[in-house]
């Protein structure tokens, strides 16, 4: 499957590197490609190691894709899904592994709450993609390999409207390794997964590491 990475930040480069060990053909999406790698830093060096994944703007990477992921930084994602491109990003699955943010007192607050997620506002954006929120409980080594915490049969949540998007979505967590994947519903369900964030900081504050994650006992 072709899949564009939109993000080139932490959570970008480790969904991506994983998609590319799977065999996948990953391209991962930014906004000024040349000014991404002359900046050099982490994003560069990473690249360096993987010659096999592609970068591209935002609007080519999602042109070429059968699936795109949002791995921006939230309160960027919808200005860098828009130059993505609607009409590149109409009928395709969009997993949204995003959080937004704003800092406070050293912790960030959640810009979710009980009548709007971002989730749903990238749906309420771009109607004809099929958005699935997923994967943003976690720290992104976890996303990319479950296997990392101990046990590993932790819950991966998935929010959407579309059962089909769903499906995939599923199936591309499960070839990642995550063994429990819990359908939420709609993508208003997108709400109580964001702002699990809150309470995902205070756990890490608490043990003192980010190779954790929550497991639903049913």
């Amino acid at each position: 499957m072709k899949i564009a990475v939109l993000g080139t930040g932490a959570v970008g480069r480790a969904l991506a590197g994983r998609f590319a060990e799977l065999g996948h053909e990953v391209a991962v999406g930014t906004r000024d490609p040349a000014a991404t790698l002359a900046r050099g830093g982490d994003y560069a060096a990473w690249a360096a190691e993987r010659p096999q994944i592609a970068i591209a703007s935002f609007a080519d990477a999602a042109a070429d894709a059968d699936l795109v992921v949002n791995a921006t930084s939230g309160t960027h994602s919808l200005a860098a899904l828009d130059a993505a491109g609607a009409a590149n990003l109409a009928g395709k699955v969009l997993l949204d592994v995003a959080n937004e943010m704003t800092p406070a007192d050293g912790l960030p607050l959640v810009g979710a709450n009980e009548t709007d997620s971002l989730g749903e506002r990238i749906q309420r954006a771009f109607p004809e993609t099929r958005v699935v929120k997923t994967l943003n409980t976690m720290n992104c080594d976890v996303m990319a390999d479950p296997a990392l915490v101990a046990g590993a049969d932790h819950t991966v949540f998935v929010s959407g409207e579309d059962a089909e998007a769903k499906r995939v979505a599923t199936e591309l967590l499960e070839q990642m390794g995550h063994t429990d994947v819990l359908d939420l519903g709609g993508i208003e369900s997108a709400r109580g997964v964001e702002t699990a964030l809150a309470f995902w900081l205070r756990v890490r504050l608490a043990v003192g590491h980010n190779r954790f994650n929550f497991k639903i006992a049913r």
